[in-house]
């Protein structure tokens, strides 16, 4: 790990309810639960974008999570948050899947 590097949180959810409202209310309480917590640099939620397709496009999703933290201290601090604990409680039963990748940056 780079020293002081910032983390890369990105959380791609694929639901069993893909409905558009359905996937507008998992970005609003991604909005509500996840976005200022301490040492986050950087906060975003939306919906995968259904018009562009290229040949290496992973389209497996519906609502993608981004986050960036200052370090991988915040990153623990927000994963144990009573927000992220009750985010998970309230909304987990929708998810079919979801895949999480984590990245320093450089």
């Amino acid at each position: 790990m780079p020293a002081r590097a910032q983390l890369v949180h990105s959380v791609y959810f694929s639901l069993n309810d893909n409905s558009p409202d359905a996937k507008e209310q998992l970005v609003a309480a991604c909005k509500r639960s996840l976005s200022g917590h301490p040492g986050t640099v950087f906060f975003a939620a939306g919906v995968l974008a259904d018009d562009i397709r290229w040949s290496v496009s992973d389209c497996d999703f519906d609502v993608v999570l981004h986050l960036v933290f200052e370090t991988r201290e915040a990153h623990d601090t927000y994963q144990d948050s009573p927000q992220h604990q009750q985010f998970l409680e309230e909304n987990e039963s929708n998810w079919k899947t979801i895949r999480v990748f984590d990245a320093y940056l450089g």
